[in-house]
């Protein structure tokens, strides 16, 4: 998990230029008959095209995990492997922790988890806050649903390692744009309190970077707590595309407008972007544990997460997301892992 010192600066202009020249190689001679797969967010855009790459590479068997079934069914259809019992659509609603809960529950009846990628996210036009949790809807979804998934499979990651010639992969999609998020630490609000503030105005679009930074520091915490002999626990950003629905709600808004404008000069398609987080699956071993992967290599994460500012957010936050997830005994699990 070292990071030299160039991997510690982020550049926009490098981002772009990347953006615009780099072509993202498709992944092949890789083969993954025998294995399991869940992919979060998988019914449109970066998720579908990663479970179509995964399938590709001949998966035998792949979790669809979607908060609509229908429409999870029309996902399998499109992706109409020549064996449809390869694919299974799995309800999972990241606004809801008993749906998280009951979803890894299921997985349980896996028998072996390979991969797992972390791909569903939401950045809606109007701020919204949960109803059940009242935390900040782009938070629960992008942040705290996503880390309890992610250490509610480890149990399952560490069964299937007795069995398994190679440890489980959990990868998250994340983001070059975490780097620009305006967020500080606060000197008395605690983390979480502070972007559930009902009052005053907020960007969503910043809000969505906001939880990709917390993504950041949450997984980079999780792998240096669980062994990469467990699991392998990286991220990878698909980049800018132009084709998906991430953003979906902010069609129909001037910045929205902006946005695809922009997307459509310089995105690539939800299938070529895909190619990279479906690399950082699949093409690489443990060096890429606690890493975050940018056009197919290793990348810096936000520039504060090598701050001394940014080692008390990381501390402050997983303490707050221990206690926030404590009613699935999160911690427990964790020690469990290394024991």
């Amino acid at each position: 998990m070292a990071t030299t010192d160039e991997e510690k600066h982020f550049s926009l202009l490098r981002f772009l230029y990347h953006q615009i020249r780099y072509k993202p190689f498709a992944v092949k001679d890789v083969d993954l008959s025998g294995k399991t797969a869940i992919v979060t967010g998988s019914n449109t855009g970066v998720g579908l095209e990663i479970s179509r790459q995964l399938l590709g590479l001949g998966l035998s068997r792949l979790i669809l995990a979607v908060r609509d079934q229908e429409r999870g069914k029309a996902a399998a259809a499109k992706l109409a492997p020549a064996d449809p019992s390869v694919i299974e659509v799995w309800h999972l609603d990241l606004r809801d922790y008993d749906s998280v809960v009951a979803f890894a529950d299921r997985a349980k009846s896996l028998g072996r988890l390979d991969i797992a990628v972390l791909n569903a996210g939401i950045c809606p036009v109007k701020r919204i806050f949960n109803a059940k949790t009242g935390h900040d809807e782009t938070i629960q979804v992008n942040y705290l649903s996503t880390a309890l998934l992610a250490i509610l499979l480890l149990p399952i990651a560490k069964a299937s390692s007795a069995s398994q010639p190679a440890p489980t992969r959990i990868t998250f999609t994340s983001s070059e744009f975490s780097a620009v998020a305006r967020f500080k630490l606060g000197k008395e609000t605690p983390i979480l309190a502070a972007l559930d503030k009902q009052k005053g105005r907020v960007d969503t679009i910043d809000r969505m970077y906001v939880s990709k930074l917390l993504g950041q520091f949450f997984f980079r915490e999780l792998a240096r707590r669980v062994p990469a002999s467990v699991a392998v626990i990286n991220a990878a950003s698909p980049g800018a595309i132009h084709d998906s629905e991430f953003m979906r709600d902010l069609d129909g808004t001037f910045a929205g407008a902006i946005m695809r404008a922009g997307l459509r000069r310089i995105g690539n398609s939800s299938a070529i972007g895909a190619r990279m987080v479906t690399d950082a699956v699949v093409n690489h071993g443990e060096e890429t544990h606690g890493r975050f992967w940018s056009f197919q290599k290793p990348a810096p994460l936000a520039p504060v997460v090598y701050t001394e500012e940014g080692d008390k957010i990381s501390a402050q936050l997983w303490q707050e997301t221990m206690e926030e997830l404590s009613f699935a005994h999160v911690e427990d699990i964790l020690r469990d892992i290394t024991s």
